[in-house]
């Protein structure tokens, strides 16, 4: 019965266990009632009595939204008015809880931008369309969605750029949906979980507004590892009562230690959310039992001076554990976090953690970024404050930067890693002791990129702490770090990429890689598109025009043709993949060119004769059928004494088969019309035409095997043109040959003398 009330209501727990997520607001029905919430939450902090402006939008999304309703059965309208209330919790100003509470309308309903911003004016009407075009970002681990997921996420980041309050509507949004997901079916509960966990609370955290990432991080954990957070809760549950009782004496102590001190400060105590906790028990292998700091004392005073009194009183009380303080006054996190933490020992021998901040600091560690955004009637314009605000948010510049220049691919996998929940950091200083934010495990390397690009570039070496050490150390919190470079470094190593733990650092080696040899990548990407459209029979010329250029640099993600190119040079990209989606949009534009109809005339008057090939050295030689190319298939390369079929292609002519061919065999009917009967032409110069052909031979791995291969080879004066050997973990070694030959009887004797050979297990023709 316990566990089927927690599924019910599964903010009870969260608001035991945890004392500082964002509380679910009361399960009220009626969207009346919910607004009059939603308007005391605004009023207890902005200072105008004028609320037209929140008014005008609810009335307009209720009338918008009527007759919609959610997953749970209730009017739709629900949804938006929450969203707008958990923007009042983070303060925002009248018109981002505007715009949250329209940030439906015009993807659901007939309203367009241009209304609104009639309406309520630009700054409402920009806000709206930047959250609606992020549209639906569906995550999953299917490589056909990584387009669209991350063209999605491009389309986030830019809004971000153009005003963050942008992405804190779109978490309030996810927030809500999170909390109500039960309605969800499992499948989908699971799938948003995981995008809320790879992007939305980490940027939460990133923006520093722990208020929404705790709860979100939570609801992503009970989503995506539901018996994982069912047994965090029964065991954290199972010892309430004494951890209660011993929280509850440290703040009575701390408390009365304070007021003796003289000291103004609320002291309270809370149990770590549970992500937190999991999150310390994966990193650090433990169980529940192991991880000492499930809870914290946090002590808010009035000023700074104050919060170094406090802990000084504090270290008097019980011993400090070292290596466990932290000051993040002197040295603030990138989201703007300032606190001072420290580790003790309790009396009973039970370690725990007290968090030390002023109560501007605890504003800013809530509420994060949304706590400079103070509303216009404060002075100054909401982009004054965004300007301010965003002069700290270096790493949205960062993602902007990769925008520019990653594929699609590149830029998920480098969001992925910056975005890594699991991740800790590392404090180090430069020499003038300026401090730097790496993540845990980073080397000298990823220091050097983080100061600028160009001192990574040119880095030779290192000295940490006035020591020389290897360009692989793993920094440690506290280091001094000096980097040493020359103006005749050749640039970084490619091996540095597997050295380096920070996104930053690999994309700066990677952007250098790509530049430093751009011109000779294009010249190479151009070679294998060439090569490739060559060996599969596709007219460059025909598919290479701009149109078809662009469709695939939109797919990709790349800004011009060149960047296509220089990737495909690179290996970022493979050449069947440009050249295959080239020619599907050449074919949808010539489909017209050559009907079914005119093919399969043409079959049908080809086939009343049967086609004679030969191949001498002026080419192929086709008899019974006119005014046709004949070509060679690749996939089987028929030799003469081989039984085959000619098949009539969309616009390429005829290419000629093996019978045994896998793709002959496995045609449709539809296009089985296209066959036509073929053999080989009896030519009086013997042996006149060169045909290649492809063997596959399996034999146990030994010593000196490839060797007598080639010999035999060589005798028989084979030319061989490829070679291709794998060997499994069972020793058995696969060899796949392509070589010249003039007839079947050739072939034949090769395979024979190759069967001959100590070890071999079985040789079989290529066939498709």
């Amino acid at each position: 019965m316990s566990e089927n009330s927690i599924v019910q209501n599964p903010y009870e727990n969260l608001k035991i266990v945890d004392g500082h997520a964002v509380k679910n607001p009361e399960d009220y029905q009626d969207p009346e009632q919910l607004y009059k919430v939603l308007v005391e939450r605004i009023r207890k902090y902005h200072p105008s009595e004028d609320l037209s402006l929140i008014e005008k939008a609810y009335t307009i999304a209720k009338d918008a939204h009527e007759g919609q309703f959610r997953k749970s059965g209730e009017p739709y309208i629900i949804h938006p008015i929450s969203v707008g209330i958990i923007l009042a919790e983070l303060e925002m100003d009248k018109e981002t809880i505007a715009a949250g509470i329209l940030h439906d309308v015009v993807e659901d309903t007939v309203m367009s931008s241009e209304e609104i911003a009639a309406i309520f004016g630009t700054e409402v009407a920009l806000l709206v369309e930047g959250v609606t075009k992020i549209g639906q970002l569906s995550y999953s681990k299917d490589k056909d969605k990584l387009e669209m997921q991350a063209e999605t996420l491009r389309k986030m980041f830019l809004a971000m750029s153009k005003d963050i309050r942008v992405i804190l509507i779109k978490l309030a949004d996810r927030l809500h949906n999170m909390r109500t997901a039960q309605f969800w079916p499992p499948h989908k509960q699971k799938e948003k979980a995981q995008e809320t966990m790879d992007i939305y609370a980490p940027i939460a955290q990133r923006l520093g507004i722990s208020k929404i990432k705790t709860e979100l991080d939570d609801l992503a954990l009970k989503y995506s590892q539901p018996e994982v957070f069912y047994d965090l809760i029964n065991q954290l549950n199972a010892r309430k009562t004494e951890r209660d009782e011993f929280v509850q004496q440290i703040v009575a102590e701390v408390s009365k230690h304070m007021k003796n001190g003289g000291i103004d400060a609320v002291v309270y105590g809370r149990v770590k959310h549970f992500f937190s906790i999991y999150k310390k028990m994966v990193n650090q292998n433990k169980t529940v039992d192991q991880v000492y700091d499930l809870f914290a004392i946090r002590i808010i005073v009035k000023t700074v001076k104050d919060c170094y009194a406090a802990l000084g009183v504090i270290h008097e009380m019980y011993t400090p554990i070292p290596g466990r303080f932290k000051d993040y006054i002197a040295m603030p996190k990138p989201n703007m976090y300032q606190s001072l933490h420290t580790t003790l020992m309790g009396p009973s021998g039970q370690p725990f953690e007290i968090q030390i901040r002023t109560e501007e600091m605890h504003k800013t560690a809530e509420y994060g970024i949304a706590a400079h955004w103070k509303y216009k009637e404060s002075g100054g314009s909401a982009k004054n404050v965004q300007t301010r605000a965003e002069e700290k948010l270096t790493w949205l510049r960062q993602i902007l930067e990769w925008q520019q220049d990653s594929d699609n691919r590149e830029f998920m996998s480098l969001l992925k890693g910056d975005l890594d929940l699991f991740a800790e950091d590392v404090y180090c200083f430069t020499p003038n002791g300026d401090v730097k934010n790496l993540p845990n495990g980073s080397t000298p390397i990823d220091f050097a990129y983080a100061i600028h690009s160009a001192v990574g570039n040119k880095m030779v070496g290192a000295r940490v702490n006035n020591k020389l050490v290897p360009i692989d150390y793993k920094i440690q919190n506290g280091d001094r770090i000096e980097i040493l470079t020359s103006q005749n470094s050749k640039g970084p190593s490619r091996d540095w990429l597997n050295v380096v733990k920070s996104t930053q650092a690999k994309n700066k080696i990677n952007q250098w890689f790509k530049k430093e040899f751009k011109e000779e990548n294009i010249v190479r990407g151009k070679e294998m598109l060439s090569a490739y459209c060559k060996a599969k029979g596709l007219v460059l010329s025909d598919i290479l025009k701009p149109k078809y250029q662009q469709v695939v640099q939109k797919k990709y993600g790349f800004r011009d043709w060149e960047a296509v190119l220089a990737a495909l040079g690179h290996g970022g990209l493979k050449e069947g993949q440009i050249a295959n989606r080239l020619q599907e949009e050449y074919n949808k534009d010539h489909k017209e060119a050559i009907t079914d109809e005119t093919i399969l005339e043409r079959v049908s008057e080809a086939s009343r004769n049967t086609v004679h090939v030969t191949k001498s050295k002026s080419g192929i030689v086709v008899k019974g059928i006119d005014d046709m190319a004949v070509r060679f298939s690749r996939c089987c390369n028929p030799v003469p004494g081989d039984e085959i079929v000619g098949f009539v292609t969309r616009g390429r002519g005829m290419s000629i088969h093996r019978t045994d061919c896998v793709n002959i065999i496995h045609l449709s009917e539809s296009e089985r019309a296209r066959l036509i009967p073929a053999e080989w032409e009896q030519s009086d110069e013997k042996g006149n035409g060169l045909y290649m052909a492809e063997i596959k031979m399996y034999a146990h791995d030994r010593q000196g095997m490839l060797m007598e291969i080639s010999k035999i080879f060589t005798e028989n004066k084979i030319d061989v043109k490829n070679m291709n050997v794998r060997t499994s973990k069972k020793g058995t070694a696969t060899v796949e040959m392509g070589f010249i030959v003039h007839s079947r009887e050739e072939l034949t004797k090769i395979i024979e003398k190759l069967h001959q050979l100590e070890g071999v297990i079985d040789i079989e023709r290529a066939v498709g």
